[in-house]
């Protein structure tokens, strides 16, 4: 008698239980080993405090009975509602907290809805894809508040033009990396290149260096959610010890973020198709 796959092991299994669940369940259950390690995927912010935190509330969340996807919308909605109150014409100290609270709770609910899903082994392509989509979201949404708290409020001008700049590069970005699995896939090649991290390095010498020297700097980190709502904050801050007229710091930010934006586009670009992840 052949011995069952570990897929039909698991079907075999009995149900988790929501209402037995515990803390010390979720975190054997929803973060296995090498969560916190995988490149590219674990924010900085979940290796250093998120995932000690996110247990406890994912436990939580089972107990309320919230399924993994209603999850990711919760997270979709804090994401998009940082940028929607960091743009509000209002005490500018006020929505840029309010800003930056929102986006730790969209980074918890990020490491949350993983969890739950993994605890209740109710992963799925549709869950992955939600999630896909609410960092889009989020970090344009962002963006995009940024440029209106740049303006000094809800009106047009530059400012809300640099950040539309910047939230379309975030946009972008996300793309051509999503767009190497599209790729390989609709050319019936596995989503992974063979030779692991080595397929990420440019062929060029030259270019390799320069992407390294990119990646120690991490200048492109400015334009991620969790970062930028930070930043956004600290400007803020300046802004109103030094009691100038206008957000000339949060000006300065937004400049920053849109020559990162675009510059980054352009060179994650170079950098796949100069690299073996196309092959």
């Amino acid at each position: 008698m052949s011995k069952p796959t570990e897929a039909e092991a698991a079907a075999a299994a009995p149900r988790p239980s929501r209402r037995r669940a515990t803390v010390a369940d979720v975190r054997r259950h929803g973060q296995p080993p090498g969560l916190k390690e995988r490149r590219n995927e674990e924010h900085w912010a979940g290796r250093l405090y998120m995932r000690a935190l996110s247990p406890y509330f994912a436990w939580l969340f089972l107990r309320l009975g919230f399924s993994p996807n209603q999850l990711t919308y919760l997270m979709m909605i804090c994401g998009v509602a940082a940028g929607v109150v960091v743009s509000l014409p209002a005490d500018p100290l006020w929505t840029a907290l309010g800003g930056a609270l929102l986006i730790q709770a969209y980074l918890l609910l990020d490491c949350v809805d993983g969890e739950v899903a993994r605890y209740l082994r109710q992963t799925s392509v549709a869950g992955v894809f939600l999630d896909r989509i609410g960092h889009y979201l989020s970090e344009v949404a962002l963006l995009i508040g940024l440029g209106y708290a740049a303006q000094g409020g809800w009106r047009t001008g530059g400012y809300v033009e640099l950040g539309l700049l910047a939230a379309v590069g975030a946009a972008l970005i996300k793309a051509e990396t999503d767009n190497v699995v599209v790729a390989r896939a609709k050319s019936g090649l596995p989503a992974a290149p063979p030779g692991g991290d080595r397929a990420l390095r440019p062929r060029s010498t030259g270019i390799a260096l320069a992407r390294q020297a990119a990646s120690m700097l991490r200048f492109h980190r400015i334009i991620g959610a969790v970062e930028l709502s930070l930043l956004i904050l600290a400007a803020t801050v300046l802004d109103v010890l030094l009691g100038t007229q206008t957000p000339a710091a949060v000006r300065v930010l937004t400049v920053a973020v849109a020559v990162v934006a675009v510059v980054q586009t352009v060179l994650h670009l170079v950098s796949i198709l100069a690299s073996r992840r196309l092959r």
